[in-house]
Formats: C-alpha cells, sequence, structure tokens
C-alpha cells in the first residue's frame, strides 16, 4: 500500500509523527517525570522492534558490540536530554534549538564556505527563539536551553554512531539492540524515579503512544521513503521539522510563540534546508543504513 504513496507524503507524515509524539510526551512528563517519560518510550520502542526485527545476536565481533553500545547510550543521552527541554520549554523552541546539533555537523562535513553564512542565519533564528535578546535574563529559563543544547549535541553523536552502526548491522537490526541497550540504562532510575505512577493504565497508554508516535511509524516509514527518495530532498523535508513542532505545540499543548520566535524558526529552517538540501545527514538510523549500504 505504502508504495502507492509518494516517498515525499511518506518523509512528510514521519516528520509529523516524531513531533506530535514529541508533544504527547510533554504530556506525560508531568505524570511520571523525564526519566519515567523516557523509560516508557525505549522499553515499549525497544519491545517492539525486537518482536519485528529479531535481530541477529550471534557472530558479533567486540567491535561491534562497543560500537552499538555507544549508539545506544548516546540514544538514551539524546532523549533525556530532549524531555528534560520539553518539561521546561515549548516545544516548538526545544526542536529548533536541538536543530543546531545536526545544522553544524552537516555544515562541518559539507566544507562549504558559503554554509558557514547559513550557520550564522541559524544562529541569529536561534537567538530570536530564545527570547534572550528580549527578555529579562530572570524571565529565561536557561536550563530548558542548555537541555535543548545538549539533545543537539546529542543529536549529532547520535549521526555519526547510526552510521557506524549501519555499517556493521543489517536493515534495523542494530537500531533494535541499541534501543534495547537505550531502555536498559535508563529504566533502573526511571522505575525508581516514578514509581507505581508509570504502571498506572493511563500512563501506559500514553507511553505506548508516544513509543510508536516518535520510534517505530517514523522509522518504518522513513526507510520506505528512501528507497524511492532522493537524499538531498529527504534533508530538505527534515528542515520541516521545527515547524511541523511548533504546529504540533499549538494543536496539543496550547503553546504559542511570538512573532520573533516564529522569525527565528523561520530562519534556523532555511538554513537547516539550505545545508542540509545539498549535503544531508539524516537524522534517522535507517537513512544512513540505506546510504552506507549501496
Amino acid at each position: 500500500m505504502t508504495r502507492r504513496v509518494p516517498a515525499p507524503l511518506l518523509v512528510l507524515a514521519a516528520v509529523v509523527s516524531v513531533q506530535f509524539g514529541g508533544a504527547m510526551a510533554a504530556t506525560l512528563i508531568p505524570l511520571v517525570g523525564v526519566f519515567g517519560s523516557v523509560t516508557l518510550r525505549l522499553t515499549i520502542a525497544a519491545t517492539v522492534l525486537l518482536v519485528i526485527v529479531r535481530p541477529r545476536i550471534r557472530g558479533r565481533t567486540t567491535s561491534d558490540w562497543l560500537v552499538v553500545a555507544a549508539f545506544g547510550t548516546i540514544l538514551a543521552t539524546m532523549n533525556l536530554f530532549f524531555y528534560g527541554a520539553l518539561a521546561r520549554i515549548p516545544i516548538g523552541v526545544t526542536v529548533t534549538i536541538e536543530f543546531i546539533g545536526p545544522l553544524m555537523l552537516a555544515t562541518i562535513l559539507s566544507h562549504r564556505r558559503k554554509d558557514l553564512l547559513a550557520v550564522a542565519g541559524a544562529g541569529l533564528g536561534v537567538t530570536l527563539i530564545s527570547g534572550i535578546s528580549s527578555t529579562p535574563w530572570a524571565s529565561i529559563d536557561l536550563a530548558g536551553l542548555g537541555l535543548a543544547l545538549a539533545a543537539g549535541a546529542a543529536w549529532a553523536g547520535y549521526i555519526v554512531f547510526s552510521a557506524r552502526t549501519g555499517a556493521r548491522f543489517a536493515q534495523l537490526d542494530g537500531l533494535a539492540i541499541a534501543m534495547t541497550i537505550a531502555a536498559a540504562l535508563v529504566t533502573p532510575v526511571g522505575v525508581i524515579t516514578a514509581g507505581s505512577a508509570m504502571w498506572t493504565p493511563d500512563a501506559l497508554r500514553r507511553g505506548a503512544t508516544i513509543a510508536v508516535l516518535s520510534s517505530v511509524l517514523p522509522y518504518s516509514l522513513e526507510l520506505i521513503a528512501l528507497r524511492r527518495l532522493a537524499p538531498h530532498l529527504f534533508g530538505i523535508l527534515l528542515s520541516l521539522e521545527p515547524a511541523v513542532a511548533a504546529l504540533a505545540g499549538l494543536i496539543v499543548l496550547g503553546q504559542q510563540l511570538s512573532v520573533p520566535q516564529l522569525l527565528g524558526m523561520a530562519l534556523v529552517v532555511a538554513a537547516s534546508g539550505l545545508v542540509m538540501g545539498s549535503k544531508p545527514v539524516p537524522p534517522m538510523p535507517e537513512a544512513l543504513v540505506e546510504t552506507t549500504n549501496q
């Protein structure tokens, strides 16, 4: 059925799924906390992937396990930083600032001087959307902004190690194993901090929804789309994530951004489109699995 759907629409559907999953996560955090929310997302997603993928465990080298373990650790860290930022600042702001990570990585890998101008524009955009230039320091959530930046740095590391994992593990084997490792790292703290609240029907329902929207569905859609879509178009479409995040925040959470913040978001989206459209570095591991196997 998905073969009849144009590949760009599949990527857009994945982008929408991820960002609305993030907006849903913001409703789960008040119930079970950051660690509890990440635990539910990762454990449910890992379980689904293990059942579907059934990754091959035997025959792996020590180097393979070190790479996938690093990938899983970064995956856990990225989610913790991102959810920590979601607990403090709007999702549109969080995703826009987080996008600086893959944008900087793409710029470094492109070796093109003109991409530095795009990064400068993105820097201005981040300044506008953060509100630092127009808001009193006492009113700025510096911790939230810092967590979003840390999530962006982790996202860049995620891209690098997903590529290395994709080169060593076939299809989604590496992702399934890394997701399991990430879940194992986070779960003990999540269970302790969230307690019995994590096992309520409401929390489990929200966690399952987030796992599907943020992991299982977008990974599947992008894997299918990348078989029929040029990499530079994939990068351009992914650059729409901050705008979609803002829309998800408005619809699900009632979060409204000011005109300067919307302008800042537009600058980041434009910069990302310019840089990733010429030499994309896709944040989803499937993209890197496909390109490394070609």
